[in-house]
């Protein structure tokens, strides 16, 4: 009897595989970051293991990129002449603290006076219920713009441990029945049942795998990958001012 080829391995399994390599290389690295992030709160967080893009040096750029920014969730004016992605992941402990204490001071600074637009983009590492929440996230921006970004604070802010399977599709339709998003739910759970966006999903986690980004959250800014510590607000600050500078001179030059 012919036997499989058990040197090919499925898709499924080299998946599991990468996403158990980025938790272990990346653990010194997100605890590192998490204390930045919980100074000046009352909090006692429990550092877990996960992952967030921290380079050990005094570099705030990495490398160049492009992306399609018309086919990802966008906060802000989509206009606006910078522009922010975020590579996240749903379970990921850092990515909560990151949206709750940073993103404010981004809007507050930057969004609301549509000088920067955000955008997400998932890197569903973690675990299998990871890209279960990607999958639920993709179908509530398909519906609604505005919908997605009052999700994804829905989902962080209700997010449990890391290392269980929390992110399930019950949870996840509840999580937006919860939040009043104004969304069809029952096709909600539709496209998650039916892996609807998986395309989609793959083709994100695919673009970060290509950019080598070390773990979520990880951001780029007009392109250029932010190397910085994303605890230091200060500094996420300055980039983005620099990027402003640089549009600037660039829309005059070309005037």
């Amino acid at each position: 009897m012919a036997k499989p080829n058990q040197k090919k391995k499925s898709n499924p399994e080299v998946k599991r595989q990468q996403q158990q390599a980025y938790k272990q290389k990346e653990q010194e690295r997100q605890r590192k970051t998490m204390r930045n992030l919980i100074i000046g709160t009352v909090a006692v967080i429990v550092v877990v293991v996960a992952l967030i893009v921290l380079i050990p040096n005094n570099k705030t750029e990495g490398i160049q990129t492009t992306f399609d920014y018309s086919q990802m969730p966008v906060k802000g004016d989509a206009n606006a002449p910078v522009k922010i992605v975020e590579f996240g992941d749903f379970k990921c402990p850092v990515c909560k603290l990151f949206n709750e204490q940073i993103v404010p001071k981004i809007q507050a600074d930057f969004i609301d006076n549509d000088t920067v637009s955000m955008h997400f983009a998932n890197f569903p590492f973690i675990g299998p219920d990871s890209t279960t929440a990607a999958l639920a996230a993709e179908s509530v921006y398909h519906q609604n713009n505005d919908a997605f970004w009052k999700y994804l604070d829905e989902i962080y802010t209700n997010q449990k441990d890391e290392n269980t399977n929390w992110a399930t599709p019950d949870y996840l339709v509840q999580l937006a029945e919860n939040a009043k998003l104004g969304i069809d739910t029952t096709k909600l759970r539709q496209d998650i049942d039916n892996k609807t966006y998986a395309d989609q999903v793959n083709a994100q986690f695919k673009k970060g795998q290509e950019l080598n980004i070390p773990g979520t959250p990880s951001i780029f800014i007009n392109g250029v990958q932010y190397t910085g510590d994303l605890g230091d607000y200060n500094a996420i600050k300055a980039a983005i001012e620099k990027a402003q500078a640089e549009a600037k001179n660039q829309t005059g030059s070309e005037g």
